[in-house]
C-alpha cells in the first residue's frame, strides 16, 4: 500500500486564493482607523440581514470579515520584521499628533473591486469629510516613507471592506444584496483614533490586534497611557 496522500497545506491554500504573502516571515501589519462602536453595530446589523438570506444550493459563501474589528485601512504594510516595528509605531503616533482632531464621516452605498463581473472584494462606501480622511491617508504615507517604507504605488481609495469573494460565482449575488440593504442608508461616524494593527490569520477570519493606538489631535503633554493588547484573543 503506497503512502497516504496529504491534503493541501494551509500555506498552499492561501497561495491558491491569491495571497502573495503566504509563507513570507514577519508580522502582517497595517495602519487603519477603527470604527466607533455605534457605527460598527449598525454595519453588523446590515451584514446579519444579508447573511440571513439563503444562497443557491451548493454555493460557497463569500469570506466575511470579522465584525469585531471593523476599520478603514490607510496603508497595508504586509509582513514586517521586528526591527521595523519601532519606527513604524513612531510614524503612526506622529501622524495622530499632526492633525487637528476627529474626522466626521458617513458610510453609504456599496460596491465591488473590480466592479461588475465576479468581484474579489465587496465594500461599503465612505462619504462626509473625505478630504480630511485623504489628508490623514497622505500624512500616513509621508510618515511611513520617512520611516523607511517604500511609497505605496496604489492610490488611496477609502472604503470599508466587508467581504472577499475571490471571484466565486455567488459574489455578484451577495454584492447585489448588500447594495439593496444599503440603499437609502447613511451611517454617521466620528473617526478619532489611528492605529498600527497586526492581522493574525488562522482559525477563521483574520483577527486585528492593535500594536499602538493614538487619538487624533493628541500631543505629548495630553496623551495618556493606554493598555494595548499585543496578543490575539483565543479562538
Amino acid at each position: 500500500m503506497g503512502p497516504r496522500a496529504r491534503g493541501p497545506r494551509r500555506t498552499d491554500l492561501r497561495q491558491r486564493r491569491g495571497d502573495p504573502y503566504a509563507g513570507v516571515p514577519g508580522r502582517r501589519l497595517f495602519v487603519g482607523v477603527p470604527l466607533p462602536d455605534d457605527a460598527a453595530a449598525a454595519i453588523a446589523g446590515i451584514v446579519d440581514d444579508v447573511r440571513a438570506q439563503p444562497l443557491p444550493i451548493g454555493a460557497r459563501d463569500v469570506r466575511w470579515v470579522r465584525l469585531d474589528g471593523l476599520h478603514l485601512t490607510l496603508r497595508f504594510l504586509g509582513p514586517t520584521s521586528e526591527e521595523q516595528i519601532g519606527a513604524t509605531e513612531a510614524a503612526v503616533v506622529s501622524v495622530a499628533r499632526a492633525v487637528d482632531g476627529p474626522i466626521e464621516l458617513e458610510l453609504a452605498g456599496s460596491g465591488t473591486f473590480p466592479p461588475g463581473g465576479r468581484p474579489r472584494t465587496i465594500w461599503i462606501g465612505v462619504a462626509g469629510d473625505t478630504d480630511g480622511l485623504g489628508r490623514l491617508g497622505q500624512g500616513t504615507e509621508d510618515a511611513l516613507v520617512a520611516a523607511g517604507w517604500p511609497p505605496d504605488p496604489r492610490p488611496f481609495r477609502p472604503h470599508l471592506t466587508l467581504a472577499r469573494s475571490d471571484g466565486i460565482p455567488v459574489g455578484p449575488l451577495v454584492a447585489e444584496r448588500l447594495a439593496s440593504a444599503m440603499a437609502g442608508t447613511t451611517i454617521r461616524c466620528t473617526i478619532d483614533t489611528i492605529g498600527l494593527f497586526e492581522s493574525v490569520t488562522g482559525g477563521g477570519p483574520a483577527r486585528y490586534v492593535p500594536i499602538v493606538l493614538e487619538r487624533l489631535g493628541t500631543t505629548p503633554s495630553d496623551a495618556t497611557p493606554v493598555y494595548h493588547q499585543t496578543t490575539p484573543d483565543p479562538p
